[in-house]
């Protein structure tokens, strides 16, 4: 195991955790936010051979119930349209207006592996869309979920249009279910889906460390498998396919996983390449090249519906993945993110 994964592992427990309180109604750090995996190869994606991917949490949170909505504060004015691509996004907890306001020249969409966004902000749902023109997602982390709570949390905030489920249920340190144990969970989603008019975006999925299922095609197919066979030959309603990706060769994983025929969510890539192979990413120009890369290769595949950068804060920052510097202040990276081309439309 890297250092790299290593590290991504903690900031995941402190991120899932804050995000778990936010939920919940206590805040958290926007300091330690989401968790990238260190992975395979820098040139060859790691078919045969898992890579060690996916930042795993280290303590999962006990997952957010779905908390209502935080207590409407002061809105601030609807700013003029902005035209951005409406697949970018970030996987962070924002937690203050100017951070907001500085990503929304170019960033369309968020979430923070919780519920419902940070107390912090003051805002609901609605007027963060109207304000700075990002839409919020909800995640149901695990299986941990209140089907009535959630439905009528939806319900209440109708602008929520998608529902993101399972964090790397393959990883023994995030969401860690086997496919039986999903495919038994999965039913109460298709309920939430079918009672509020949302789409399932999930599971999200990746290599992992959970024994017999790092390689997620392996973990993917058996997930079907049962559910068909619980289900009448059925199969699970699943819209989106979520997948995190923190290595070279994001483009022949998504070709891989294009066996199931759903578009994807990428809501969790930065290259976090820490082999001492002399690929590794450990310079800002270095990661920016990578950006460039998977921003243009997200953008420019129709199979991609929503993509989300990891993350907007961190420190240490040992591979310069950082999209936000000082409170409100987009880092070099950040205003690289906001100015890459997008696929109009």
């Amino acid at each position: 195991m890297t250092n790299g994964f290593k590290r991504r592992r903690q900031l995941l427990g402190l991120i899932a955790s804050a995000a778990s309180l936010t939920a919940c109604g206590g805040g958290g750090s926007a300091a330690t936010q989401g968790g990238p995996p260190q992975t395979p190869p820098p040139t060859t994606p790691p078919v045969t051979t898992p890579p060690v991917t996916t930042p795993p949490v280290t303590t999962p949170p006990v997952t957010p119930p779905p908390a209502s909505d935080p207590p409407a504060g002061v809105t601030p004015p609807v700013t003029p349209t902005i035209v951005k691509s409406v697949k970018r996004g970030i996987a962070y907890d924002l937690a203050s207006a100017p951070d907001l306001q500085a990503l929304a020249r170019g960033v369309s969409w968020f979430y923070n592996w919780g519920t419902a966004p940070s107390t912090k902000l003051n805002l609901k749902v609605d007027a963060i869309s109207a304000a700075y023109q990002m839409d919020y997602f909800p995640m149901l982390w695990n299986a941990n979920a209140d089907p009535v709570a959630m439905t009528a949390y939806l319900k209440a905030n109708p602008g929520i249009k998608y529902l993101l489920l399972m964090n790397e249920p393959n990883l023994v340190d995030q969401a860690r279910m086997t496919p039986a144990e999903a495919a038994a969970e999965w039913p109460k989603y298709e309920g939430i889906a079918k009672a509020a008019g949302v789409k399932l975006v999930g599971p999200q999925i990746t290599w992992g460390t959970l024994a017999n299922y790092a390689d997620p095609v392996v973990w993917m197919d058996e997930f079907i498998d049962t559910y068909q066979s619980h289900n009448g030959g059925r199969s699970p309603q699943i819209d989106y396919l979520g997948f995190h990706w923190y290595d070279y060769g994001l483009g022949a994983q998504l070709d891989r996983l294009t066996r199931y025929g759903k578009p994807f969510w990428v809501t969790e890539m930065a290259n976090w390449h820490s082999n001492n192979d002399g690929a590794q990413i450990d310079t800002l120009d270095k990661q920016k090249t990578q950006m460039a890369e998977m921003v243009a290769l997200c953008e420019a595949r129709d199979d991609v519906f929503r993509y989300a950068w990891f993350m907007g804060r961190m420190s240490p920052d040992p591979h310069f993945t950082s999209l936000l510097a000082a409170d409100g202040a987009l880092s070099a990276l950040g205003e690289l993110y906001l100015s890459l081309p997008y696929k109009a439309g």
